[in-house]
Formats: C-alpha cells, structure tokens, sequence
C-alpha cells in the first residue's frame, strides 16, 4: 500500500522502450542501456525517476525455480541529453535480444490519470480534429452518396477530393463544407470520450489486469473493438443527424430544406420517423466504427512500437505524426466497405430494407470500387483526423494531469 493514497488504486510501474547505449565506435555495455520511459519527453520529469528501480522481464526457454520468466534488476543513473530519455544499469548483462523492446520501470506515484480526466482529453482532442477536418468529412459523404452514372445522362456532379470541395463552395458557400459539425461536435464529444477514455481499461480487463511484457495485438484489437462498438451504440443519433445534414445539397429556389438545424434535425427526426429511427443504420454503423476504432487504436500502437525500435526515434511529435498516418491508412483500407454502406443507410434509409440489402444493391448498381469511394478524401480525412487527434491528445492529457497533481 502506498503511503498516502490508502484505499485508491495505484499503478506500480510505467513501461519504457530500451534504445540500447553506444559511444564513439566502441560496442554497447551488456549491462548498460538507454531507456526512453513512457510519458516522459523532458529533462525535468526525469528527474523524479532518477535512483528508481528498473525491471527487465523476460521469458527464457527453460524453466527456472518452476518459471519461464527471469527478472533483471537495475536503476535509473541519471538523465541522457533534454529529450525525456534515461540511462539505466543493470546487476547483470542484458540478452542480446533486447533492442526496442517495452521494459516496465517501477513507479510508486500514481503516473496517470482520471477516467472523467482521460474522457475530457479525449473529447476535447477529437472534437479539435473534427473541427479542422470535417470539409474533408462532407466531401466523402457527398462522393459516397453519389450514384454511378448511367450511359446517356449526365457527368457526376462531384469528382475527386479537390473537386468536391470546389464544387460545394462555389454552389453553397464555404460554410457549407461544415455542414453537420455542431452534430459531429455532440458526436466527438460522446463517441470519442468513450472510445479512447475505455480504451485502457477494457485492456486491462481483457489482459486480466497483469501482463508481464508487451500487451498482446489480439488484446489490442478486441478492446478497440469493444469500445468502438460501446461509444457508437450510445452516440448513433448525433452521427444520424451529422450524415443527414451533410447530405443536403443546394436545394432548388422555393424547395424548404428537410432540417433547419441540429436540435431541429433531432426533433423532426423523432416526430415523423420516431425515436427508434434516431438508431437508422445501427448495425453498419456498429461494424463500422468497431472496425475503424481497432485499426486506428491497435495500429496506432503497433506503428509507434516499432518506429520506437529505429534508433533515433523517440516518444515524440515525429513518431506520433507517423503513427497517426498509420493508422489512419489502415482504418480506410479496413473501413471503406461499411463507412459507404453506413452513409447511404443513414442519407437515404428508404431506399434499403436492410445492411445486407444496401450492401448487395451497392454492390450490384455500382460494381466492387463502389465501396471505396471517396477512398483519397477519407484517407486524407482520417489521416489528417489522426494526427490532429492524437497530438492534442498527448498535450490535453498532460495539462489534465497537472491539473489533478495540484
């Protein structure tokens, strides 16, 4: 138990990335190791782990007083350059195959944060990136929405990314393009709050609360599965109304536009179509969301693993901005199919009976490319979302954890 905090749940170790150490040309010391720990990117912080144990565990192919695992002790002797990086010694020399690989290092301070504190930076992080991203956002619903053309009639009204957005503000107006952003703020704030605040925690229950060594890929995706599918069930209704409105183009003169806002979308929603129609595409929009959670979150950590393992990457800005592009790609190739699906079950409900329905009748009208349409603009969407995202993220998390130590 820990001194002062009698009755609240401490977490007793932080993980860091073993760097390896070389000076001039001489070979690494066995038993010596730069370290970069986790959360810890400055020469002040560091100075609070400097004299700390450190542990590195490991799993041997023979077993040892009934064990497969061994434990080397060592600690933390003092900072390595302005960057948040330690240099750590060992009792014994470490195995050769340690390079890059999550070490934990004992820490007797509470080193995270509340979950109301997480779900605030979550929230706040994913609404900033919506906010800078959604032009992007109304031009792949705009590009999926749209039908293939027929031999005999007219050209597409929208093509490409660039042409999208051109086409929308010369005929609309620019502050068309972010159409649906008070609904997407609503969403942000609920879906994203939930979906990475969980994140940790159903990670940590899946993993049964212990995990000696590198939390499993497998662990990864389910948990993302788990809250992405969580997060969406309780925010479909703002992502309903969000689609929707983006869905409205202009409008012949004297033709009233559907909804006159968000709050009015909600109600007129409910009025003509009922509450239940609030979860219109629920299904799609489930798989969807499960999809693309998992392969951004379970991504975004593996990309950052192993940029971390290249030396001369650190836990920085340039790591999370390749991280994030990352797992921006994988989520679009992973999540196209039923992101297309999901928006036109939600732009236009009455033309499906079901998923299945809208996806055979894609799938048949429109060929197999249909459900990668607006595949550049969602990447670049996405890709630029997560970034954005998980920059404002780290620094959210950091302003809220100093808040709660004072």
């Amino acid at each position: 138990m820990v001194k002062g905090r009698e009755g609240e749940r401490v977490r007793l170790y932080v993980p860091g990335t073993i760097l390896g150490y070389k000076r001039s040309k001489s070979n690494q010391y066995p038993n010596t190791s730069l370290v970069q720990i986790q959360g810890v990117n400055t020469k002040e912080e560091v100075a609070w782990y400097c004299g700390k144990r450190m542990a590195y565990i490991y799993k041997a192919k023979t077993k040892k007083n009934g064990s497969l695992y061994r434990c080397t002790w060592g600690k933390v002797v003092r900072p390595h350059g302005n960057t948040g990086i330690v240099r750590a010694k060992f009792k014994t020399n470490l195995p050769p195959k340690t390079m890059g690989l999550e070490k934990m290092v004992a820490d007797n301070k509470n080193s995270g944060i509340s979950f109301p504190g997480i779900f605030a930076s979550s929230a706040f992080a994913a609404s900033f990136a919506e906010v800078c991203t959604i032009p992007l956002d109304t031009a792949k619903v705009r590009l999926q929405l749209q039908k293939k053309s027929i031999a005999g009639e007219a050209l597409p009204k929208y093509r490409g990314l660039l042409g999208t957005v051109a086409t929308i503000g010369r005929e609309e107006g620019l502050a068309a393009l972010w159409k649906g952003v008070v609904p997407g703020l609503h969403r942000q704030c609920v879906y994203g709050g939930l979906r990475i605040g969980l994140y940790d925690p159903v990670k940590n229950f899946y993993c049964g609360g212990e995990v000696v060594g590198d939390v499993p890929l497998s662990k990864k995706i389910l948990a993302a599965l788990t809250t992405g599918a969580l997060g969406i069930s309780v925010a479909n209704p703002t992502d309903l109304v969000k689609v929707r409105l983006q869905a409205e183009g202009k409008l012949p003169p004297g033709v009233p536009r559907r909804y006159t806002g968000s709050l009015n979308a909600y109600s007129t929603i409910v009025k003509q179509e009922g509450v239940r129609a609030l979860w219109t595409g629920i299904g799609p929009n489930i798989a969807r969301n499960a999809i693309i959670n998992a392969a951004e979150l379970a991504s975004y950590d593996q990309v950052k693993e192993t940029i971390l393992k290249i030396p001369g990457f650190t836990d920085n800005v340039v790591t999370h901005l390749f991280a994030g592009l990352g797992a921006g790609f994988f989520a679009v190739c992973i999540g196209s199919p039923v992101d297309v699906v999901k928006s036109r079950m939600m732009g236009d409900s009455s033309a499906y009976k079901s998923t299945l329905d809208c996806f055979v009748k894609t799938l048949k009208n429109d060929g197999p490319l249909a459900f990668y349409k607006g595949f550049i603009p969602n990447f670049g969407r996405l890709g630029s979302w997560n970034v954005i995202m998980f920059l404002t993220l780290e620094q959210a998390k950091k302003f809220v954890k100093k808040l709660e130590s004072s």
